[in-house]
């Protein structure tokens, strides 16, 4: 079973097109179905928080000025994935700002992300709402923390893909799901969700 990254970015707003910016990124390596290691980090981007992003994320001016420069975390955070496949819960938006943040010190990132949220869609149609926390509390997996820090919310995402391979594995039959699989289910139809994975099971026998 693949070694992947579940990322979570707290950030400035919703687009780094808009001039927004990271705060705070989580990373939490998944290995054969475990959390193996994590790297978390506020980090200082020289802007000023929006009062309604404290509200939401507990994080505070001053701690985002104590915080290590920006191009020091994302530079430890390049380091501490490697070139392993990445995950995220609504990845378009952590893939941008992964992105982003990493052009502005000059690494390159070609990283392919799976996404919790798509895949849950598929894989869970009955869930209320395909929001993290909802779909945390139908699987009754746990809360390590405060909703809308990046670790707390990475855990979460980790526990999700965690539970969403271990679903793929035994309510279709196929053996060895991974990460380029996943990205393929998130992908399909969702009517045609069943066929794909029984034509998987079928191959990987």
């Amino acid at each position: 079973m693949c070694r992947v990254a579940v990322i979570d970015f707290e950030t400035t707003g919703l687009s780094p097109d808009d001039g927004d910016r990271a705060t705070e990124i989580a990373v939490v390596i998944v290995e054969a179905g475990e959390v193996v290691d994590r790297f978390a980090s506020l980090m200082n981007a020289g802007v000023k928080l929006p009062a309604f992003i404290t509200d939401l994320t507990g994080i505070t001016n001053a701690m985002v000025k104590a915080a290590p420069p920006a191009a020091a975390v994302m530079a430890d955070a390049a380091r501490f994935v490697g070139s392993i496949p990445m995950v995220a819960h609504n990845a378009a938006f952590d893939k941008r700002f992964w992105t982003a943040e990493l052009d502005r010190v000059g690494i390159p990132s070609a990283h392919r992300f799976a996404c919790t949220m798509r895949l849950a869609r598929r894989l869970y149609p009955q869930a209320a709402n395909h929001k993290l926390a909802t779909l945390v509390d139908l699987h009754q997996l746990p809360r390590p923390g405060a909703a809308h820090r990046a670790l707390a919310d990475a855990e979460m995402a980790a526990s999700l893909w965690i539970r969403s391979l271990h679903d793929v594995r035994h309510d279709y039959g196929v053996p060895h799901p991974d990460h380029a699989l996943l990205m393929r289910l998130q992908a399909c139809p969702r009517r045609t969700v069943g066929a794909f994975l029984a034509r998987r099971a079928t191959l990987k026998a």
